[in-house]
């Protein structure tokens, strides 16, 4: 694509941004005005098809044996894992969907700072990161939260649908987001767009987008990072195992397949690009209770963060240093409403990742399409239970938008809930 269309395509993207964050009139399924007529809307669907980023056995293949497929000491499982499937903590409604699967994440603070747990095991010790494994293949190897540690924190699993199209959002459009909030809220909210590594890409960086920390902007990258924090098997982009006790595989676990050129981590991510976006219960959405609802969610500030609608970088646009976007995801409107920024809003875990010591009480924006399916296991740990509970225990950054919302009526606050519900 010619450098003029490019920075033209960036503009439109600022425009409907910026118009779908202000815009009260906006429905749950309206499309953009542009006059870009190649930008169509993502296809949504719980039905475990293609988005046509693959045909559908090739996506029926990735699901059944790199997504369900049951690892075990054999295959590269652990040391210390915290499951044996992506499936079991992402099944709800489909393969690739969110769970009420929780994580622990432990550390304490020095001297105003951060820092990683020392973590005792029978057999040796673990250091340098937050995450603690809920499970081991051996006792020896079995992880407990040291007393040391002031700082304890439970994460709930992410839904993964759609962030193909997730993946394929400009950095400048989050970028321009990020820019306009301080003045769409009186200087009270300020998204931070993280620079992280694309591992798969050595001296390549993009703005953060998966992840309660926005740790990776890369969905290969994402999926190494769980094969080997979350089932312990080491791979191409992460070779070395978290401990050696009781480890007898050998490094890496995920080979390359000689036949196709791919580990699994490669079909693992091709299987997340290939699915279709969380659609919204139309039929809640077409009711007038749910379309004031709508209006209400724009007007007292919630959409400057959770952004209604997004547009995907044009097709043939390379991302990651390796990654060109096809068809199937580029020039796609998806609703996520989400920024993908990291915000304080008072519910902070203290939990420092790959960013800078800033970060420790700031989260992302949680995507909000399918939140109807997890109505009562909210926020990053899961322990909210009502959409009103959720909006009131934000606070930091969101407290002019709670404010507001708790000066509406009755019956308006319950339309929003009902919007959300429509989610």
């Amino acid at each position: 694509m010619a450098k003029r269309s490019k920075v033209l395509h960036f503009h439109l993207v600022a425009a409907f941004t910026s118009l779908m964050l202000v815009c009260p009139g906006n429905g749950i399924g309206q499309s953009p005005t542009s006059s870009n007529s190649n930008v169509t809307e993502a296809p949504t669907g719980f039905d475990n098809l293609t988005n046509d980023f693959v045909d559908q056995p090739i996506h029926d293949e990735d699901r059944a044996e790199f997504f369900e497929e049951v690892d075990t000491v054999s295959s590269g499982l652990g040391p210390v894992f915290n499951d044996t499937s992506c499936v079991n903590c992402h099944s709800t409604p489909v393969d690739g969907g969110s769970s009420t699967t929780l994580e622990t994440r432990a550390g304490h603070t020095s001297k105003g700072q951060f820092v990683n747990p020392t973590v005792r095991l029978i057999g040796g010790t673990i250091s340098g990161r937050s995450l603690i494994n809920s499970k081991a293949i051996c006792i020896q190897a079995q992880e407990r939260i040291p007393t040391t540690e002031t700082i304890v924190a439970q994460r709930g699993s992410v839904g993964i649908l759609g962030d193909g199209f997730v993946e394929a959002i400009p950095d400048q459009t989050l970028l321009a987001i990020a820019q306009r909030q301080p003045a769409q809220s009186n200087n009270r909210i300020h998204g931070l767009a993280l620079q992280v590594p694309v591992l798969e890409s050595p001296g390549v960086t993009r703005v953060g987008r998966f992840g309660w920390k926005d740790q990776h902007a890369s969905l290969l990258s994402f999926a190494g990072d769980a094969y080997i924090n979350e089932q312990g098997i080491t791979n191409r982009l992460f070779p070395v195992d978290i401990t050696s006790v009781c480890d007898a595989a050998t490094d890496p676990e995920d080979p390359v397949d000689p036949n196709d050129g791919l580990a699994d981590i490669d079909h693992l991510a091709r299987f997340v690009r290939a699915t279709k976006a969380p659609p919204v219960d139309a039929n809640l959405a077409s009711q007038p209770d749910t379309q004031a609802g709508s209006k209400l969610f724009v007007q007292i500030g919630c959409s400057i963060c959770h952004v209604r609608a997004l547009v995907t970088a044009p097709p043939g646009t390379v991302i990651n240093g390796n990654f060109t976007i096809p068809d199937a995801l580029g020039n796609k409107i998806i609703h996520p409403f989400s920024d993908f920024l990291l915000h304080d809003v008072g519910t902070g875990d203290g939990i420092v990742q790959n960013g800078p010591q800033s970060t420790a009480n700031r989260l992302r924006t949680v995507p909000l399409w399918g939140v109807r399916l997890r109505a009562s296991h909210l926020m990053h740990d899961g322990a909210t239970d009502s959409f009103g509970s959720a909006i009131l225990r934000h606070g930091g950054e969101a407290g002019g938008v709670v404010g507001r919302y708790q000066r509406l009526s009755p019956r308006e606050q319950r339309q929003l809930q009902q919007f959300l519900r429509s989610l």
